[in-house]
């Protein structure tokens, strides 16, 4: 695999974490759910209301 194609791979794995993320907190959104996310190391639980993406 040359360094283009492995650029190219690793763009399109970033964007579809990127839309999978999206995705997940307009669902969330929708559900007037929480997420759990890590900030600084402690587990903090946030809703996704709440969350600029």
């Amino acid at each position: 695999m040359s360094a283009s194609e492995s650029d190219q791979l690793v763009e399109k794995i970033t964007a579809g974490v990127t839309l999978a993320i999206q995705r997940l907190v307009e669902c969330t959104k929708k559900e007037d759910a929480e997420l759990v996310i890590s900030r600084d190391g402690k587990v903090v639980r946030i809703k996704a209301r709440d969350l600029i993406i």
